[in-house]
C-alpha cells in the first residue's frame, strides 16, 4: 500500500501511457491489479487497489469507472477475416475486477474469528479485522511522513469525501471528529445508493476500518442545531466542510408544493432508513440521470415484492414511468441503468419537459402536463432547452418524484461562517489547489468543492483536503514523489490468444430474480475463471516492448500491445 497519500510509482512520462491510471482521480494502479488478477495473485491485486482508495470495496460495486473510459483496449480496432474494420474493442471491466478481489480479500471477506486469531498471534492488540486493516495501513506509511501532534480536526459530513479526509488525517497523526446528520455514516452511500447496488454490510465494514484508525464519527448531529459552526471553529484546529449536495432541487412548477410531490433523494433516504412516505399507485419520476433511475427502480421493487412493503413502509404501487427532457441517445444515465430499467418494467417517456403538476379540488395530484422538448443543448453543448409549446401531453399519475439535481444546505454558516465568501448562495468560493476557503482554517471537499461528480472524485477531493490541512497545521508540505524503475523482463510472457478474447460480460441476475426482494443484487460479479479471463485482455501498458527488427514478420502485435506513443506501423513511404 505504498501509494496511500501520494502518487503511485512511475515516471510522469510513463504514467501518461498508462491511461487507466491517469484517468483515475486517485491514480489507482489499475493496470497493476488487473495484471495481478490475470496471474492469479489475488491478494496482491487487492492491496494495489486498496492502497490509495479507502472505499475500494464500494468502488468495486458502484464506481463510474473513468479508468474504463480511458482504457486503451477499448480503442483497439477489430477487423474481420478479410481485414476490414468492424468495430473498436471494449475496455477491460476494471471496476468488476476490483469487486472480485475485494470480495476475496477486502473487509467484506475478513469477518472470521480464525483470521482474527491468526493476526493476534503477531499483533496481540488487534481484536477485529477492521483493526487488522488499520494496522496494515499505519505500517505501510512507516516513518516516511512526519506526523501531526494529535490536533483535533472537525469534519462536517460523513460521506465519501469527509470519511476519505478523516482516513488520511488519522494516518497523518491528527484526531478527526466527523459530524453526520444522518443516523448512519457514509452519507449518500448509505441513504442514497439503493441496497440492490450496494449492500449495507460492505459500507459498514469499510467504515469500521476508518473508525479503527482512530476516527470518531458522531451521527445524528445537525450542525447549526446541536452544535454551532462557530463552536466548531473555536474547539478544533481546522474544519472541513464535506456536506455534499443532498437536498433535492425543485423546478418551481405550478402545483409542485403539496402532498405526493417529493425529491428523488428523499424517496431513496426514506427507503434506506425505513421511514414512512406516502406514495401512491401511479408514480412519475422526472429526470434522466442515474439518480432518477435509482429512484424509479427502487419504486419498481415495491411493486414486485409484497412482503417488502412492510419493511420499506411504502404502500402498494402499480406503475412507474420516467420522463426526461433528453432523447434516449442523450440521456445522462448510464446505458446499463437504462437497459436494466427497461428490463425491470420502468416505462420511459423521452423528450418531454414538465409544465405543470395538476391537482384536483382536494389538492391530490392528478397528473403532469408536459411539452415536447426539441433540443436540450445549444451548439456549444450548454444546457439551453427549446420547446414546442403546441405539442403537449398530459400524463396521469398520483405521485411525482423530482430527480433533476441536488444542492447543498449551508444555513449553519450564518453563525460563525460569515467570513466565508460564496460564489453564489450555498456554494463557497474554494481555492482549486488547496481547497481552502476565504476563512482561515476552513476547507471544503466533495460536491461542495467541485459540484456533483463521481464517488471516486469525492474520495480524491477528501484526500486532497487532508493534505492541505496537514500543511496548514504543521507548516510542512507533502510531496508527491514519483519513483522510476526500468526493469528488463527477459522471460516476459502473455496469455495465449489474449488479443482475440472478447470482453467477458459482467454477470447479472435475471429480472425476475432481481425483483424478488428490494435488496436483491442486480450484478452478481465474476467468478475466478471469468475474472482471470477478463483480466488477461489487459494490454499491460506498463510494459514497453523492444523488438528485434531482424525477426519482424509484420504481424502488428507490437502496435496493439505497446503504449500508443511508442510504436505504430507505417508504410515505407511514410518512414
Amino acid at each position: 500500500m505504498s501509494s496511500l497519500l501520494a502518487s503511485p510509482p512511475g515516471s510522469a512520462y510513463h504514467q501518461e501511457l498508462i491511461s487507466c491510471q491517469v484517468a483515475c482521480p486517485v491514480h489507482t494502479d489499475a493496470r497493476g491489479y488487473v495484471r495481478a488478477i490475470a496471474e492469479g495473485r489475488f491478494e496482491e491485486a487487492y492491496l494495489i487497489a486498496r492502497g490509495p482508495n479507502p472505499f475500494a470495496s464500494i468502488c468495486g460495486r458502484i464506481c463510474g469507472a473513468p479508468c474504463e473510459l480511458a482504457c486503451r483496449r477499448g480503442k483497439v480496432p477489430r477487423v474481420d477475416d478479410d481485414g476490414r474494420f468492424v468495430a473498436v474493442d471494449k475496455p477491460i471491466s476494471i471496476r468488476a475486477l476490483k469487486r472480485f478481489v475485494c470480495e476475496r480479500h477486502g473487509p467484506e471477506a475478513r469477518d472470521t474469528s480464525e483470521l482474527i486469531r491468526s493476526v493476534q498471534s503477531y499483533v496481540p492488540k488487534i481484536a477485529s479485522c477492521a483493526e487488522e486493516m488499520a494496522h496494515l495501513l499505519r505500517d505501510s506509511l512507516g516513518s516516511r511522513i512526519d506526523r501531526g501532534s494529535g490536533e483535533a480536526v472537525a469534519i462536517i459530513g460523513a460521506g465519501p469525501a469527509g470519511l476519505s479526509a478523516a482516513h488520511d488525517l488519522a494516518l497523518l497523526g491528527f484526531r478527526p471528529v466527523v459530524f453526520e446528520v444522518e443516523p448512519v455514516p457514509a452519507g449518500m452511500l448509505a441513504v442514497g445508493v439503493p441496497a440492490y447496488r450496494l449492500p449495507r454490510t460492505i459500507i459498514e465494514r469499510e467504515v469500521d476500518v476508518i473508525r479503527a484508525l482512530g476516527v470518531e464519527i458522531r451521527c445524528g448531529v445537525l450542525v447549526g442545531r446541536d452544535i454551532s459552526f462557530q463552536t466548531l471553529r473555536q474547539e478544533f484546529k481546522a474544519v472541513l466542510l464535506a456536506v455534499g449536495a443532498k437536498s433535492s432541487r425543485s423546478l418551481g412548477l405550478p402545483g409542485e408544493r403539496g402532498p405526493r410531490v417529493y425529491g428523488g433523494v428523499d424517496l431513496l433516504r426514506a427507503v434506506a432508513l425505513g421511514s414512512t412516505l406516502d406514495i401512491g399507485k401511479d408514480v412519475l419520476v422526472i429526470g434522466g440521470g442515474n439518480v432518477a433511475y435509482d429512484v424509479a427502480r427502487t419504486v419498481v421493487r415495491q411493486i414486485a415484492f409484497d412482503a417488502a412493503r412492510t419493511a420499506a413502509r411504502l404502500p402498494e404501487t402499480s406503475r412507474v414511468r420516467l420522463v426526461s427532457l433528453e432523447s434516449l441517445e442523450e440521456m445522462p444515465a448510464d446505458t446499463t441503468e437504462i437497459l436494466e430499467g427497461d428490463e425491470e418494467g420502468v416505462e420511459r417517456l423521452n423528450g418531454w419537459g414538465p409544465v405543470e403538476i395538476q391537482r384536483n379540488s382536494d389538492g391530490r395530484v392528478t397528473g403532469v402536463l408536459f411539452r415536447r422538448c426539441l433540443r436540450v443543448y445549444d451548439d456549444n453543448r450548454r444546457f439551453a432547452p427549446a420547446y414546442d409549446d403546441a405539442d403537449r401531453k398530459f400524463a396521469e399519475c398520483d405521485t411525482v418524484l423530482l430527480s433533476v439535481g441536488q444542492a447543498p444546505a449551508l444555513s449553519f454558516l450564518d453563525e460563525g461562517g460569515t467570513d466565508i465568501e460564496q460564489i453564489r448562495p450555498g456554494w463557497p468560493r474554494v481555492d482549486a489547489q488547496t481547497l481552502a476557503t476565504s476563512a482561515p482554517g476552513v476547507f471544503v471537499a466533495g460536491d461542495l468543492a467541485h459540484g456533483t461528480r463521481l464517488l471516486i472524485d469525492a474520495v480524491a477531493s477528501g484526500k486532497a483536503a487532508a493534505r492541505s490541512i496537514y500543511e496548514y497545521l504543521t507548516g510542512r508540505k507533502l510531496h508527491q514523489d514519483a519513483v522510476t524503475a526500468h526493469l528488463v523482463q527477459e522471460l516476459y510472457r502473455r496469455e495465449q490468444g489474449y488479443e482475440s478474447i472478447r470482453r467477458v460480460a459482467v454477470p447479472i441476475a435475471h429480472p425476475d430474480e432481481r425483483l424478488r426482494h428490494p435488496e436483491a443484487l442486480v450484478e452478481t460479479g465474476y467468478n475466478q475463471e471469468q475474472a482471470v479471463r477478463e483480466a488477461s485482455r489487459c494490454l499491460d501498458c506498463g510494459v514497453t516492448p523492444v523488438f528485434d527488427g531482424s525477426r519482424c514478420v509484420l504481424c502488428g502485435g507490437c502496435a496493439d500491445v505497446c503504449p500508443t506513443l511508442c510504436l505504430k506501423l507505417v508504410s515505407l513511404e511514410g518512414v
